[in-house]
């Protein structure tokens, strides 16, 4: 089969997908290719060095409902690619998106093209992350099946998509989807997704909110393309101080950076490392970074203390976020957040064009 012919029978199928399910005949946003590589299978542990440096992107974007509104824009993918990232984490929070019979909206889809497209195109990794957390939080019923339903219309369209897209099962499962119920949901939801992309790397973690801790719990299916996600914003009260959603920590004035700090951090990363090597996975940092509240200098140590030392061990990571809090970027100003950003790329990175010095892992 020619490359051509997989890009358009993509396309097509693709369209065709999307048209049955949404009720829709015209295809405008199908017209160009979301790149003329095909897909190729890439190991699990290859795809996650490749992965990098990333950050995540257009969470609650107001593009998602009128692109007229929209904060983030297509060539804001070009600004993260030359400040030194490899990987955008696309932050979809699709539920809000489907009708009574789970359909997704056809507007919203084809938002989720031109995004898509447009961070391809500036050679980055693209990262479809389903971040319905608050709804599966609260009813795993009800998740499980928005959660099917979302994968059984994504993957199939982007089913011959180069590889450098790939999946995120669900951000951050806790609370009602409790480990035991979670094991369960991702081996159902992973079917759905093996039935269109038998290859493709898929990206999963662990119960209470992707939390370290809760790695142990973790029970995965015999299956080589899975990347595994842990979120690290510890100590809580240090990242998450004054913010309004988490009042138990409304203490200002935290500091980080005593060598208690630095040990325990090396201490929690060593955990995930030993149980990346005992499982022979390879890790995804998805989530770390620490509120505007505190002392910007503390901010910078603490980010890049938790960059390095993810790199350190061969964990690719992604920091939270390009916009809205905790940003490495200022839309509004047009701007980088300076000691954020040096503090995940060093200048002297971004200078020499050098990737992260990322330690060999098990395969």
């Amino acid at each position: 089969m020619t490359t051509n012919f997989k890009v358009l029978r993509w396309l097509v199928g693709g369209a065709f997908l999307a048209a049955t399910l949404a009720g829709c005949t015209s295809f405008p946003w199908a017209e160009k290719p979301l790149s003329e590589q095909p897909f190729a299978p890439i190991d699990a542990f290859a795809q996650n060095q490749e992965m990098g440096r990333g950050v995540a992107v257009l969470a609650g974007d107001p593009g998602w409902d009128d692109p007229a509104k929209a904060r983030f824009e297509p060539r804001h993918f070009g600004l993260i690619h030359r400040a030194g990232f490899s990987t955008v984490r696309m932050v979809l929070n699709s539920f809000d998106h489907m009708d009574a019979s789970y359909k997704l909206d056809p507007k919203w889809l084809a938002r989720l093209d031109v995004m898509v497209q447009a961070a391809l195109d500036q050679g980055l990794t693209v990262i479809l992350d389903e971040h319905d957390y608050e709804i599966c939080g609260k009813d795993a019923a009800l998740c499980k099946v928005k959660l099917n339903a979302f994968w059984s219309q994504v993957a199939p369209r982007f089913r011959d998509a180069p590889n450098k897209l790939v999946f995120e099962m669900l951000n951050e499962p806790h609370e009602a989807l409790t480990a035991e119920l979670w094991n369960q949901q991702l081996v159902e939801t992973l079917a759905i997704i093996r039935a269109s992309n038998a290859t493709r790397n898929v990206i999963i973690g662990p119960d209470n909110w992707n939390g370290i801790e809760a790695l142990p719990k973790l029970e995965l299916p015999d299956d080589p393309h899975i990347i595994v996600t842990v979120h690290y914003y510890h100590p809580m009260e240090f990242t998450h101080q004054g913010a309004s959603w988490v009042p138990q920590y409304k203490q200002l004035g935290v500091s980080w950076g005593s060598d208690a700090d630095y040990a325990l951090l090396n201490k929690e990363l060593d955990f995930v490392k030993a149980w990346a090597d005992a499982n022979k996975r390879p890790i995804f940092l998805g989530e770390f970074g620490a509120y505007e509240n505190g002392a910007m200098a503390d901010r910078a140590k603490w980010t890049s203390a938790v960059a390095r030392g993810a790199e350190a061990r061969g964990f690719s990571w992604s920091y939270w976020q390009f916009d809205h809090d905790f940003i490495v970027y200022d839309i509004d100003k047009e701007a980088w957040v300076e000691p954020i950003l040096h503090a995940l790329i060093p200048p002297s990175d971004r200078l020499s064009g050098s990737r992260p010095h990322m330690a060999s892992v098990a395969m």
